[in-house]
């Protein structure tokens, strides 16, 4: 037998309602908020990620699929949704459209990483990009977006943290006091962190190794170091944010894992998935379109895990919507019957009905246990004395009720 590869997962028909139901909900969500889809390729050239993501990232240095192909290019699966879409937006010149272009996008993505609950090598992520806006209501349009599809799908208890880590600017300030400080606890930093100490100390504040996580408590903080408009920008954020009735905690501690982000950062953070505690993050990346070859574009966007989000969602005991069922099944007693039953499940199938009928010459006491077993709502017996009157009893599986119906007249009756 040959086994699914570590770190995927089938999604068997029993849990496709489910992910039908978050995929409609970010779909529906990103529609009343005026955001339209865009889809991009499951693989890239390489350095789409490389210059993207960031060369101090884990992603990029550890975690990405890449080979090369038959032609001796660099190919990489698409290991986060943002990079690909920043591509397209700028390839095909969307910068020339109406501003801001406000996208959003469901998509696989492959990380080689350790498989743990809801932590997948192979998993979607719902993203949203907002590109051409530099105002903080940009910043908290997409929280708002994130919020309002985390309830619909019936996610009540969750925390939002928010974090300004700066432009280049200020950051630069920032980033020469942390390495100082960084310099003088080194030995106690894990061996990528010493690494990440001389090419992008900020990183250092993102690692779980206790003892790196024990010095950066003590390391400065960015908010201090904010410049006059960056430090406007987040208490716009926050005015905007507290206007709406949404509750934050400022979190210096957030920086998020990605390279290209600038001021705003934020999570969405809830206990229902263990350690792992993150739902949904983003932030804003104003420099991301330039550094791979496009005009001066600000941009900003968040993304979440779908499996990660349905764990949460099981954990708290969150309802699902249901799997559609039959509304008729029609149970044929003899070749004839069948005939005439075959051509009334497509005729009601074509009206968009769900109906079904057998299909493995089973008894008629068997037919009706498979009909209560696939949940159908009305069951309908075709038999020889139906035909010959032209007429056949409706039977509601719910109470056992019958009403009679003219064979002629079942489209009418569903």
């Amino acid at each position: 037998m040959i086994n699914i590869p570590k770190g995927t997962k089938d999604v068997l028909p029993k849990d496709a309602a489910k992910w039908r139901f978050i995929e409609d909900t970010a779909r529906k969500t990103a529609a009343d908020f005026n955001v339209k889809e865009i889809r991009t390729p499951v693989f890239e050239h390489t350095e789409v990620f490389a210059r993207g993501v960031g060369d101090t990232t884990d992603i990029v240095n550890k975690e990405m699929y890449t080979f090369l192909d038959k032609g001796g290019r660099s190919i990489t699966l698409k290991p986060e949704g943002t990079s690909a879409v920043v591509r397209s937006f700028i390839e095909n010149g969307l910068y020339n459209e109406t501003m801001p272009a406000k996208l959003f996008y469901i998509t696989p993505c492959f990380r080689y990483e350790r498989p743990q609950a809801g932590r997948l090598r192979e998993f979607h992520q719902f993203g949203v990009e907002f590109f051409g806006s530099e105002s903080a209501d940009t910043d908290a349009e997409i929280i708002l977006l994130a919020k309002t599809f985390l309830e619909r799908v019936g996610i009540k208890e969750l925390e939002l943290r928010l974090n300004s880590i700066g432009c280049k600017s200020c950051r630069a300030e920032y980033n020469a006091a942390l390495k100082a400080y960084l310099k003088e606890h080194e030995e106690g930093l894990c061996p990528l962190c010493r690494e990440r100490m001389e090419k992008n100390p900020l990183r250092v504040l993102d690692c779980k190794d206790e003892g790196c996580k024990k010095i950066t408590a003590g390391a400065p903080r960015i908010l201090d170091y904010l410049c006059g408009d960056c430090r406007a920008h987040f208490e716009k954020v926050q005015s905007l944010l507290t206007a709406c009735g949404v509750k934050y905690t400022v979190d210096p501690d957030i920086v998020r894992g990605l390279d290209y982000y600038t001021r705003t950062v934020f999570e969405f953070v809830s206990s229902a998935i263990g350690a792992q505690g993150t739902v949904c993050g983003g932030g804003r990346y104003d420099s991301l379109v330039e550094s791979m070859g496009g005009p001066p574009t600000c941009g900003a966007g968040f993304g979440l895990g779908v499996e990660r989000l349905l764990l949460l969602m099981e954990n708290l005991g969150v309802a699902f919507p249901g799997e559609r069922k039959a509304e008729v099944y029609f149970a044929p007693m003899g070749e004839s019957a069948y005939a005439q039953a075959f051509r009334l499940v497509y005729e009601l199938r074509r009206k968009g009905v769900a109906a079904e009928t057998d299909h493995a010459g089973r008894s008629l006491k068997a037919q009706m246990k498979y009909a209560d077993k696939i949940g159908a709502k009305n069951v309908i017996v075709l038999g020889e004395s139906e035909l010959e009157s032209g007429e056949a009893e409706v039977k509601r599986m719910a109470d056992g009720s019958k009403t009679k119906v003219k064979l002629e007249e079942i489209g009418e009756f569903f």
